[in-house]
C-alpha cells in the first residue's frame, strides 16, 4: 500500500498534534506544510522533516502528488481552503468547527458531492478510547433509546483573547470553540437524530477580564484583550424523535471553579461521560454502576489525536468513510447557527 502524502494548512499551536500523530502513522508521509508566517512553517518543516513550505495553501494545493490536507487554521477559513482542497482532488480532515454557519457548510457539502474526495471533521473527541466503548454498548442496546442528554462546559476565566475572541475570524465565542465539542459527542451517541426546534441565549457581561490577579489561563499566539464574543450561552435542543439535549458553555463566569460534565439518558440506562466514564444499568432488579476498565477513562489528548489521525488516514487509503463526514458536520452547524440565531432574536427557531 503508497504511502498517504499529507500537506498541513496552518502552522499553530494545534498543528502539532496533527503533525505528530501524522509522524508516528506508518503509512503516511508528511510532504507539505503551509503557513502566512514563514517561519512558522519553517520551523515544523525542520522539526518534521518535511520537504516542501509554502505561505499560500493555493500554491500548496497545485502539487499533484499530494493526496491529502489538514487544515488547522482560523475558524473563517475552513471553507475556503477545504473547497480549494476539494476541488483540487486532494482528501481533507478540518479542524472543528466545520466553518462558521449553515450556509458554508452547504457551500463544503456540494464540493464533497462534486469532487467525491474523503472529508472528515476534526471531533476528536469522537475518537477516545472511551467513547468507542461507550458506542460499542450503546449499539449493542445496554442503554435502550437515548432520550435526553444534557453538557457543561463553564470556564470560570479562560477567554483565550486574540482570533478566538474576534467573532470575524472565530465565527463566536465559546459556543462554537468549546460547544461545538459536546454539542457533537453527545448528538453521536444519541443516534445523530434530525434537530427540530432550539431555543437559546448567549450573554456578553463580562468580557475579556484583564483586571483579574493571580490567575493563568491558556492565551493565543495572537492574544490582545479585545473581545466581541459571548461570554455564555446555553441552548436547548429537541429532536425529531422526541429526544432532547441540553448544553451551556462559556469562557468566563462567576463560578467557584470551572465544571465540565457530560451524561446521557437512556430507558435501560445511562452513562455519564466526563469526568470519567460510568454506565448505569439495571440487572436483577439491581441499579449498577460500572466503571470499564480501560487506559483512557476519558479524553486522553494525544490517544485520541492518534486515533482520529490514524482513522482518517485508513479512510483516504481504503475508501471506507469516516466518522464524523460532512453531513455530520452540516447538521451540527444547521444546531449552531439556529443556536446564535435563537439568541440573536430572543425566539425559539423551528424546522419543518
Amino acid at each position: 500500500m503508497k504511502k498517504l502524502k499529507v500537506g498541513v494548512v496552518g502552522a499553530g499551536s494545534l498543528s502539532e498534534a496533527h503533525l505528530e500523530a501524522y509522524k508516528n502513522n506508518p503509512d503516511v508521509e508528511l510532504a507539505a506544510i503551509c503557513d502566512l508566517v514563514e517561519e512558522r512553517a519553517s520551523e515544523k518543516a525542520n522539526k518534521y522533516s518535511i520537504a516542501n513550505v509554502f505561505t499560500d495553501y493555493r500554491e500548496m494545493l497545485k502539487n499533484p502528488e499530494l493526496d491529502a490536507i489538514s487544515v488547522v487554521t482560523w475558524n473563517n477559513t475552513h471553507k475556503e481552503i477545504s473547497v480549494a482542497a476539494l476541488d483540487a482532488r486532494k482528501h481533507v480532515l478540518c479542524e472543528k468547527p466545520l466553518c462558521i454557519n449553515y450556509d458554508e457548510a452547504l457551500e463544503i457539502k456540494a464540493a464533497t458531492d462534486r469532487n467525491h474526495k474523503q472529508f472528515m471533521i476534526g471531533y476528536v473527541r469522537r475518537h477516545a478510547s472511551s467513547i468507542a466503548v461507550l458506542k460499542e454498548y450503546i449499539d449493542t442496546g445496554l442503554l435502550g433509546e437515548i432520550y435526553y442528554a444534557k453538557a457543561s462546559n463553564l470556564r470560570r476565566f479562560g477567554n483565550p483573547g486574540g482570533w478566538f475572541s474576534d467573532k470575524s475570524r472565530s465565527g463566536g465565542g465559546p459556543l462554537i470553540d468549546l460547544g461545538v465539542h459536546v454539542l457533537d459527542l453527545l448528538w453521536y451517541l444519541m443516534g445523530r437524530p434530525k434537530v427540530k426546534t432550539v431555543s437559546a441565549n448567549t450573554y456578553n457581561k463580562l468580557g475579556n477580564r484583564t483586571n483579574i490577579k493571580n490567575l493563568s489561563f491558556y492565551k493565543a499566539a495572537d492574544y490582545s484583550p479585545e473581545n466581541n464574543v459571548e461570554d455564555l450561552a446555553n441552548a436547548l435542543i429537541r429532536f425529531e424523535n422526541g429526544a432532547s439535549l441540553m448544553v451551556d458553555v462559556s469562557f468566563t463566569l462567576h463560578a467557584k471553579q470551572d465544571q465540565s460534565s457530560a451524561v446521557i439518558f437512556g430507558d435501560k440506562g445511562g452513562a455519564e461521560i466526563d469526568p470519567s466514564l460510568v454506565i448505569v444499568h439495571e440487572e436483577n432488579n439491581t441499579i449498577l454502576n460500572s466503571t470499564p476498565q480501560i487506559d483512557h477513562p476519558w479524553f486522553h489528548f494525544s490517544d485520541s489525536f492518534q486515533n482520529e489521525i490514524n482513522h482518517f488516514v485508513n479512510c483516504c487509503l481504503t475508501g471506507e468513510q469516516p466518522i464524523g463526514g460532512i453531513d455530520d458536520g452540516v447538521e451540527m452547524m444547521k444546531i449552531l447557527t439556529a443556536i446564535y440565531e435563537s439568541a440573536g432574536k430572543e425566539q425559539e427557531i423551528v424546522f419543518e
